[in-house]
């Protein structure tokens, strides 16, 4: 693959805290990479500005391996760019040509506000995890791997829903910020396993309760979710959870 470089102009959403109004601010950026990850061109891009005396971009990172989900960011009106099934640490600077423009902002929900720059505060996610409870398990010895037999089918279902890396991509695409593919995600792959059976119910009910309470929308069913989800999550998901959720409603009121 030939290689290249290129000069750059972003424009980058800049916010102190989540009080501050905010607004995007331009900056040039040459000699980039080809071969440069999006984020090592937004390490380069501080670099120079703190050698300039001025403040860095806040932005959120970790593993950038495309595991974690921390590298949230709206890139040119796409949740993680151009890209599809791809992290914004994996999306890479061949993606763009010489003289772009590319405009970056954060994901934008009310449960998701801002804490500064592109850094939004994502722990409604983890609200709604705590939500779903725990797991009944055997602490005893260690079972035989095969002593609870799983359908292939179901266990190939659930190992796509825990697929989710929790980015929050889904919510940022949909025009109603939902968050149901997400918490879709989480209650499958754990439905459709022997080991999710005994709170299942609860789970349900728990979960899609914690996400009604942090604001997040309805689902809008345009499939923006499952088209700009990094780990291709399937909105099957989303009528399963309706099932399970459902079931557990009715079970309830018994």
């Amino acid at each position: 693959m030939e290689h290249y470089n290129m000069n750059l102009t972003l424009k980058v959403w800049r916010q102190k805290n989540g009080k501050d109004n905010g607004g995007f601010e331009t900056y040039q950026v040459k000699d980039i990479s080809s071969e440069m990850s999006f984020l090592e061109m937004f390490d380069v891009l501080n670099e120079t500005l703190i050698h300039e005396g001025k403040d860095p971009i806040a932005f959120d990172h970790d593993c950038r391996e495309g595991i974690c989900g921390m590298c949230s960011m709206y890139i040119n009106g796409k949740a993680h760019g151009p890209w599809a099934q791809n992290t914004t640490c994996q999306l890479h600077m061949r993606a763009f040509k010489d003289g772009d423009t590319i405009v970056v902002e954060p994901w934008r929900s009310v449960a998701f506000p801002v804490i500064k720059d592109l850094v939004v505060d994502r722990t409604s996610f983890d609200r709604i995890i705590q939500a779903g409870g725990y797991i009944s398990v055997n602490t005893g010895n260690a079972q035989d791997a095969n002593c609870l037999p799983v359908e292939k089918e179901k266990a190939d279902a659930a190992f796509a829903a825990a697929a989710c890396i929790g980015c929050g991509a889904c919510v940022a695409a949909c025009p109603n910020s939902s968050a149901m593919l997400f918490v879709s995600a989480k209650i499958s792959h754990l439905a459709l396993l022997p080991q999710g059976a005994p709170e299942r119910k609860e789970r349900a009910l728990n979960m899609v309760a914690q996400m009604d309470k942090e604001s997040f929308g309805n689902c809008s069913n345009t499939y923006a979710c499952e088209a700009e989800c990094p780990k291709g999550i399937s909105v099957t998901n989303i009528a399963r959870m309706n099932r399970e959720y459902l079931a557990a409603e009715l079970k309830s009121n018994d």
